[in-house]
Order: C-alpha cells, then structure tokens, then sequence
C-alpha cells in the first residue's frame, strides 16, 4: 500500500504517519523498483495500535518502549494510569477553585488576585499542578524566530559554501581575492546579524513582549 491508502484505512495523516516514522515507531519497507515506502498490514496494525495510545495520551516514549518489549500492555496501562489520576487530581484541584468563584459578582479589576495566588502557591507546594497557559504561549512564540534564523543561516552558510566551491574548482576563473573574500564576507555578516536579532527577540520574548511577537 502506499502512504494515500494507509491514511484513509487508519485515519491518520500522512504528516503523523511521517512523524512517526521520524521518530521510529514505524519502519515500513522501501520499494527497491522505485525507492517508495511500501506499508502492508503490519504497518496498518502498528499504526492502529499507535492511534489507540495517543488518543489515550500516551507519550512516545512510554510507546516506544511498549513497542520494544522492555514494558507490557500492562505495565504501559499501569504508569499511564498514575500519570491520569495525578492529571485528575490536578483537574479537580482547580475546577474546585473555579468553582468557589463561580458566585463572584465583582469585576475583574476589583479581584483579589494576590489572596487567590497565594492559595494557590499554597496547593502547589502540597503537590497540585495547575496549567501554566502563559509558559505554554511563551514556547510557542519562541518556535517562528528560531526556524527563521535557522533557515536564514543555513541558506548564508550554503551561499559561503557555493563560493569556496567555485573557487576551488576553477580558480583560474574565480574573481580576485579581495572581490571573494568580500562575497564571503557578506553572508558572514548577515548569519552574524541574523543570530544577534534571534537573541535580542528572545530576550524580548522572555521579559513578555506581546507588542509584535505575531509580526515577527
């Protein structure tokens, strides 16, 4: 079967078919007429088996070694189950908290938010979790201008590249010395800027700059 068929069989798309195979949980077999990824029905049940645990919340890991042999179904099922009741726990820690607001008839300018930090500061310490949404968006705006230097770098360092190549092939026919040492010179130069705004953003990022984080 091809990558089209198996993703209307499993219900899974071929991007999370790829990313999985990244990762190595699915190692399907290559055409060797074409080179293709060949899946047959033992790709069809791994990934089956893949889509039941994620859709239970199993990490990779905890799937990886389930596929490996070095933990059972019922050792995978025991951990995970910590793993949810601590979530539950968690759960229901703050929607308890929620709750006792629910009645609150001030607006939120007039809430005493540091009384409330507090309580909750004082839960934590005795082992709940709350959800960290601020933690959560800050990753998310860090992703964009790291794939933007890398990219940016990556293209500069194959420009640099391309041009020790030329000459090296054909010095006869490379420019002068200072003309190449100058067309190198400017890709450095721009890695180099490239790599100093990726800090300053960062630094931004982190003191929470929410001005222009979505332009960048």
């Amino acid at each position: 079967m091809k990558i089209n068929e198996v993703e209307a069989l499993v219900g899974i798309t071929k991007k999370n078919i790829r990313f999985y195979e990244a990762e190595g949980l699915l190692t399907p077999r290559r055409n060797s007429d074409n080179g293709y990824r060949d899946y047959g029905e033992a790709e069809v049940d791994a990934l089956r088996r893949i889509k039941l645990l994620r859709k239970l919340g199993f990490p990779l890991e905890e799937i990886r070694q389930m596929q490996t042999g070095s933990r059972t179904v019922g050792d995978g099922m025991r951990r995970h189950l910590v793993t949810l009741e601590r979530e539950q726990e968690n759960l229901r820690s703050a929607a308890q908290l929620c709750a006792g607001l629910t009645d609150c008839a001030e607006k939120l300018e007039a809430l005493d938010a540091q009384s409330l930090l507090e309580r909750m500061e004082q839960m934590e310490q005795e082992g709940t979790t709350f959800m960290d949404k601020q933690k959560l968006d800050m990753k998310r705006r860090y992703v964009a201008p790291v794939v933007a230097a890398i990219v940016m770098a990556i293209l500069m360092a194959g420009l640099i590249w391309l041009f020790l190549w030329a000459f090296e092939t054909d010095p006869a026919g490379a420019p002068p010395l200072p003309l190449l040492a100058l067309f190198i010179a400017i890709p450095g130069v721009v890695i180099l800027g490239v790599v100093i705004a990726l800090v300053q953003r960062l630094r931004e990022i982190g003191k929470g700059d929410e001005d222009a984080v979505k332009k960048y």
